[in-house]
């Protein structure tokens, strides 16, 4: 139980909740026609690159 509670304060530091808020974000314009599809890819490829290249680095 411990562990859980650790991984889910991990996720709430900032980069997790922008990068959670911007998904969700370009989720809701992407079903709604604010984006095309196209567009969704590129945004969310960058997001969550950069995400996963800071936790990376974090870790090194």
């Amino acid at each position: 139980m411990n562990e859980i509670i650790s991984k889910l304060a991990k996720l709430i530091d900032v980069k997790s909740l922008v990068t959670l808020i911007l998904t969700s974000g370009f989720m809701f314009l992407s079903i709604t026609g604010g984006v095309t599809g196209q567009e969704f890819l590129t945004i969310f490829t960058i997001v969550i690159g950069f995400y996963f290249g800071t936790q990376y680095e974090k870790n090194r």
